[in-house]
């Protein structure tokens, strides 16, 4: 299965504006807009979120890259290309969960 196939198994994220990334103290470390070209990872990381009560563990990490399927291939491929599956490759080698905010649309 390729990530277009994958993302129409995922839940809709009609009603996201955003995807925010949290440190330990919950302040906002980036943002994932839901816009063209982001859409995707906003997808897979809404569907890590809500399936793993908010946080990306090492183990969602490492689903969330299952799920980007072809590209993150690529993204190992070419480091840097693909900055939000660089975010979980990293998180999926590491040990702490990282709190994920979904701003509403």
């Amino acid at each position: 299965m390729n990530f277009a196939d994958q993302l129409k198994q995922l839940p809709s994220i009609a009603h996201v504006a955003a995807i925010e990334l949290l440190d330990a103290s919950g302040q906002v470390v980036d943002r994932i807009p839901n816009q063209p070209g982001k859409a995707g990872s906003v997808a897979v990381y809404h569907a890590l979120a809500q399936k793993h009560g908010g946080v990306i563990t090492p183990a969602a990490a490492a689903e969330g890259l299952a799920l980007f399927c072809e590209h993150t291939a690529a993204a190992r491929a070419h480091p840097g290309s693909h900055p939000n599956i660089d975010r979980l490759l990293a998180w999926a080698e590491g040990t702490a969960s990282h709190p994920v905010r979904i701003v509403l649309a």
